[in-house]
């Protein structure tokens, strides 16, 4: 594992989350930049060789009551699926920068990988779950447990080389994922890495046709089993995020997938941890709350970290 000697300016973008600080005000006229880092995602069941993944890391920029500052709590964010394969070769950028933002002005870092099976890693697809549509009609196997599986993997290489860097409060870290990254974050959350405290999912699913049949996944009750899988083991706060018009899963599938989660704890004895938050439509297709529906995910979500003490 190496770091690049790149150092990128990020350009300004119209930030559309609300915020509400004057701190968070002021460090949005601050240019963010980001260290591309290079981590080694071993073979494994899902790939048949040794896979390097960029990392892009975005550091809080430092004020002057930041000097002593040594290291910073850190999440660790999974980007999405797209079910294009020319689109997902084209991935360059793994998470979007108004969200950057958003965690910066509260304090933490973020790394963000591009898996294995998009950008340059485009020509293997360890996630691929085998989904495919005719028209509106889904076929395939629909096995997103290995899409979980898969994702987590490479995300716990993430992991493994950010608890070496003296930068990250190794006992301070969140999980974050949107879509098929929120799903890996659920997945992840259960096996409780060490420094983790917590997960949030937006939007979180697989194997969605918002074109050909927008609101109806494919066989959401093979869904409900990949969230469920580490249902059992989940011992740290998390918080899932739905908009009611997200055109990948419809409004009520994810609050079925919530509910096999927590009657799968219930099951083994656990008092599940698990918060579900449903919000009211968003644009064209809630899919987009993340970056769209920032006024209505931000005080929720600013909140449960308050309140879980994060």
């Amino acid at each position: 594992m190496q770091v690049k000697k790149l150092l990128l300016p990020l350009l300004f973008v119209t930030f559309s989350l609300v915020t509400t600080t004057a701190s968070s005000r002021s460090s949005n006229q601050k240019i963010l930049s980001t260290e591309i880092v290079s981590v080694i995602v071993n073979t494994s069941p899902y790939s048949s060789a040794d896979i390097t993944i960029p990392v892009h890391v975005f550091k809080p920029a430092k004020s002057k009551d930041d000097e002593t500052k040594e290291s910073w709590p850190v999440v660790i964010f999974s980007h999405g699926r797209s079910s294009s394969s020319t689109e997902r070769a084209a991935l360059k950028s793994p998470v979007n920068l108004e969200i950057v933002r958003y965690w910066n002005n509260r304090g933490y870092a973020v790394v963000a990988a591009i898996r294995p099976g998009y950008g340059d890693n485009y020509s293997e697809d360890p996630e691929d779950h085998g989904v495919r549509w005719k028209g509106n009609t889904c076929i395939g196997k629909a096995d997103f447990s290995k899409t979980a599986n898969a994702a987590s993997y490479a995300t716990k290489a993430v992991h493994t080389w950010l608890i070496t860097q003296n930068w990250a409060d190794k006992n301070r870290l969140l999980l974050v994922g949107q879509s098929v990254g929120g799903l890996a974050t659920v997945n992840a959350c259960g096996q409780n890495w060490p420094g983790v405290k917590g997960c949030i999912n937006f939007a979180g699913g697989a194997g969605g046709n918002p074109e050909e049949s927008p609101g109806n996944t494919c066989r959401p009750d093979k869904l409900s089993e990949a969230f469920s899988n580490q249902a059992k083991t989940t011992i740290v706060p998390s918080l899932w995020l739905y908009s009611a018009n997200d055109k990948f899963w419809g409004e009520e599938a994810p609050k079925l997938w919530f509910k096999a989660f927590t009657d799968t704890a219930k099951a083994a004895g656990i008092k599940p941890t698990v918060e579900f938050f449903a919000a009211p439509a968003v644009g064209n297709n809630g899919h987009s709350l993340q970056t769209q529906g920032g006024k209505f995910w931000i005080p929720v979500v600013n909140e449960w970290l308050d309140k879980n003490g994060f």
